[in-house]
């Protein structure tokens, strides 16, 4: 057993380096990628906006260097977003000295890819960069107006979709952190007839606390489990307490 276990570890390690191997030919990249870094964003409707970083060396997680990032961006822009994620990453790796990557991934296509070249430009910095998107799975690369199609079971695809869903991941879990703490202390733990089912369908209606808020009663009525009844008592709830912004 424990020569069959050395075994399958020695061949994952062959295929993880004949991964990267394939990514220096395929992206025409310097050198072999042992460090990739990989940013995603992940929000409702520009609510709770956050970023990830997750960070692959030698094909393999490591999660002490991941980084999450609340996102002060307003407003559902995705490509604002990145960019604010990136220039605080690398604005701090340029100030830090930290441990820099061999190859940048971002979730996105074209319009991603810009973005971090943008941010590359602005700070004077050079790594190489691509984009991933997921609908086709095509790798976009700088100065180059196609994509780059991999072949759909090269172990270069594979590691690429594993590091960028594992961005989307560490994204996910951060969002709904921040999301449970709002719905823990949610203002509507005050009113009569709404329960935590209730809390929960309005949030993810509306997207935040705020928009509940200024909600008028037919927009309350439109989530589903609260009655025109229910709308006007939400809805006077906090015109009463004067909480519904001008």
């Amino acid at each position: 057993m424990v020569s069959k276990n050395a075994q399958i570890l020695l061949n994952h390690q062959k295929e993880v380096k004949g991964a990267l191997v394939d990514l220096k030919k395929y992206l025409g990249i310097a050198t072999i990628p042992k460090r990739i870094e990989a940013y995603d964003i992940s929000n409702i409707s520009g609510q709770n906006a956050v970023g990830s970083m997750v960070v692959f060396e030698n094909g393999t997680p490591k999660k002490s260097a991941y980084r999450r990032y609340k996102i002060e961006t307003e407003g559902p822009d995705d490509y604002a977003m990145m960019k604010e994620m990136l220039t605080r990453r690398f604005t701090n790796l340029i100030n830090n000295q930290d441990s820099e990557p061999d190859l940048v991934l971002v979730d996105g296509g074209k319009g991603q890819l810009n973005i971090a070249l943008e941010v590359f430009n602005s700070l004077n910095i050079n790594y190489p960069v691509i984009g991933l998107a997921k609908e086709f799975e095509h790798v976009f690369i700088p100065q180059t107006p196609s994509p780059l199609i991999l072949p759909r079971n090269s172990e270069a695809l594979l590691l690429l979709q594993r590091i960028r869903d594992e961005a989307h991941r560490f994204a996910i879990t951060y969002h709904k952190q921040l999301r449970s703490k709002e719905f823990k202390s949610s203002p509507l733990d005050k009113i009569q007839g709404v329960g935590n089912k209730r809390r929960m369908l309005l949030l993810k209606h509306f997207g935040s606390m705020e928009n509940i808020m200024n909600a008028e009663v037919d927009e309350l009525q439109e989530v589903k489990g609260i009655s025109k009844k229910l709308a006007i008592i939400i809805h006077d709830h906090f015109d009463r307490l004067n909480i519904k912004k001008e």
